[in-house]
């Protein structure tokens, strides 16, 4: 895990200001609800598991006593931190960490939420069985990634050019997976959302700083798929296609109550 760990580390640091500025990770559906939800719950203690360019600690902070941003990449916090600062968002921290490995107490925090970050662990289990660890019994986790589809043609197509344009990547999960590893880490599922986000390729491509031979390469994938392929992500003249993510809201089961039956799946 620790070499994985320095690849994540090698991929994003240099990369934070983009990810700070980055339109698909500083807005979207995705990010209004979860801002919602917050502005419900109104967390005293909230953890951005995963934070990257700091845009879930951002939204949080209004709705929050405190907030973590926690990130394994400490380019990415340094970046965070300056936002915060020129923000004047005296309640967001930082916090250097894996997933799969977090310096917080047990039930610390009362809101937990991860947004395009999980498909980069290394042990998607361990983080999410970290996540559940340090939040309180009852409380409200966000979980959102990009997924991939049950269909394998579709699944090998996404993982192959996920993993040429950032050689951090380890896996999109299917919606299935996720709700089954999100169960067994002992949340109880309330809603999952599905949304269609538009990547613009020559963007996503620059802000990972893909070398040229794997950019290159990508478009040889994506011009040698099948017609069903092609169809399904909506893949345009430029390389431009259609990603499909995943909002999963659930609640911490009581350890005290037994585990709860997983529902909305």
């Amino acid at each position: 895990m620790s070499r994985h760990n320095q690849v994540v580390d090698a991929q994003f640091g240099p990369q934070a200001q983009a990810y700070v500025q980055s339109a698909v990770h500083a807005a979207g559906e995705d990010l209004d609800q979860l801002e919602a939800i917050a502005r419900d719950r109104r967390p005293a203690r909230a953890l951005d598991l995963g934070c990257g360019g700091g845009h879930v600690a951002y939204r949080l902070a209004p709705h929050a006593g405190n907030v973590v941003a926690c990130d394994l990449s400490a380019g990415m916090l340094a970046a965070v931190r300056d936002t915060v600062a020129e923000r004047g968002l005296a309640n967001i921290t930082t916090e250097q960490a894996p997933a799969e490995r977090l310096p917080f107490a047990d039930a610390a925090f009362d809101f937990v939420a991860t947004r395009f970050s999980a498909h980069h662990w290394c042990n998607v289990e361990r983080g999410l069985a970290e996540a559940r660890r340090v939040t309180q019994d009852g409380a409200t986790a966000v979980f959102i990634d990009a997924v991939a589809s049950a269909a394998p043609a579709l699944d090998t197509h996404l993982q192959a050019i996920e993993l040429l344009r950032d050689a951090s990547h380890v896996r999109d999960y299917s919606i299935a997976e996720w709700t089954a590893a999100v169960g067994r880490a002992g949340f109880q599922i309330e809603s999952v959302i599905r949304r269609r986000v538009r990547m613009d390729f020559p963007t996503w491509i620059a802000r990972m700083r893909t070398p040229e031979l794997q950019a290159h390469a990508v478009r040889a994938v994506q011009r040698a798929a099948s017609h069903e392929v092609r169809a399904y992500f909506e893949i345009e003249a430029d390389g431009s296609f259609q990603l499909d993510v995943m909002a999963l809201v659930a609640r911490a089961w009581s350890r005290n109550s037994g585990r709860a039956n997983v529902v909305g799946a």
